[in-house]
């Protein structure tokens, strides 16, 4: 059930009227309260502040009309269970990452990122330009759910180790956290493969519940303290190109919204969208610095066979998923199509224009 709200600072005289009216929704008087629950710690940096910053703007924005509540990781809901909670409308909204629901359906990995998949413009491409909305929305209305794009971090790091990685027979054994389609690639090359919500990793790689584990990248990760408990950092995040962050709806809630209310939400996403990627290239160069000069990290890039090995899992586990349910094969089709034509613009456009910027010449 919604919470409902009043109109605060009623008068002495209105209170008797207010009681008689008590069960009046608070909709009929303009103003709701909404909760959003998210997968993240509290304040956590970025990921954290990115869902505060959604919530302040939509109450901002809409003048208090749809007051927007924050419910970190673990408050209202497990982390892990945020999905259903909006689905069922225990909770309004969620900020999280789709792939965290990929046990409702796998085509759900695609609106968050995949292993070896488009990077975050190609992504935006797809989702706003290429059909990837309209692919969302047909995929989440079963279960109840209007979902948007509103965050990335951008090509993650490969993650963090207690032992380098030189091929791939390192991997065969390891227990590393990983989740989504990324996960089922490194178990299909040994890697016993473990999913945890973010406020309980440190103490998994610290205990030795697990070997190894990815997170996002410099930025978060030295918030989080794993140099303390591991000094092998990889790239690049093959697992992760492109992660973007999600708003779910209960799809009765954004359906009784205004057509000016539902248009600030969409908006007050997008621009987030542009935000948080930029927040998190802005933070992660001197984050790096910081885990390299400060506390010693070792960084290391996986090996060329490595990554074909990797590659090569990857892409069987995306054709898996063309022979899947009718909208797991829509959806897979799409985005290998944009992935394909991305691919031949991006490597005429910003590949060759990153090697020219390489090239040894004065500049400033």
């Amino acid at each position: 059930m919604k919470r409902r709200s009043f109109i605060a600072g009623a008068s002495v005289a209105g209170v008797a009227a207010a009681a008689t009216a008590i069960a009046t929704p608070a909709i009929a008087q303009g103003k709701r309260e909404l909760k959003l629950v998210t997968t993240w710690p509290k304040n956590f940096p970025g990921l954290g502040t990115a869902a505060q910053r959604i919530a302040d703007n939509i109450t901002a924005l809409t003048d208090g009309q749809l007051t927007v509540k924050l419910f970190a990781a673990g408050e209202l809901v497990p982390p892990f269970q945020s999905f259903d909670a909006v689905a069922a409308g225990t909770a309004d909204m969620y900020h999280g990452a789709e792939y965290y629901w990929q046990g409702k359906s796998v085509a759900y990995n695609f609106f968050c990122t995949v292993p070896f998949g488009m990077t975050t413009d190609e992504l935006n491409a797809w989702i706003y330009w290429g059909g990837g909305q309209e692919l969302w929305d047909k995929l989440a209305q079963k279960d109840k759910i209007k979902g948007f794009i509103c965050g990335n971090t951008g090509v993650q790091m490969g993650g963090w180790f207690n032992k380098e990685i030189n091929s791939i027979e390192d991997l065969k054994g390891l227990k590393m956290r990983m989740p989504g389609l990324g996960g089922e690639v490194m178990r299909r090359l040994g890697v016993a493969v473990i999913n945890l919500p973010g406020g309980e990793i440190f103490p998994a790689l610290q205990s030795g519940a697990i070997d190894a584990t990815e997170w996002v990248g410099p930025w978060n990760d030295l918030a989080f303290g794993f140099y303390k408990v591991a000094k092998f950092y990889y790239y690049p995040g093959f697992h992760e190109p492109a992660p973007a962050q999600s708003l779910g709806i209960n799809l009765d809630v954004w359906e009784s919204f205004t057509a000016t209310q539902k248009g600030i939400i969409s908006t007050v996403c997008m621009g987030e969208n542009s935000r948080a990627h930029a927040e998190f290239n802005a933070k992660n160069g001197d984050a790096l610095n910081t885990l390299l000069t400060k506390h010693g990290v070792q960084l290391k890039r996986f090996s060329d066979d490595v990554l074909k090995a990797i590659g090569v899992a990857s892409g069987e586990v995306i054709a898996e998923l063309a022979n899947a349910d009718d909208i797991t094969k829509e959806v897979t089709a799409s985005f290998l199509a944009n992935r394909k034509n991305s691919i031949s613009w991006s490597r005429l456009a910003e590949e060759s224009y990153f090697a020219a910027r390489r090239l040894d010449f004065k500049y400033g």
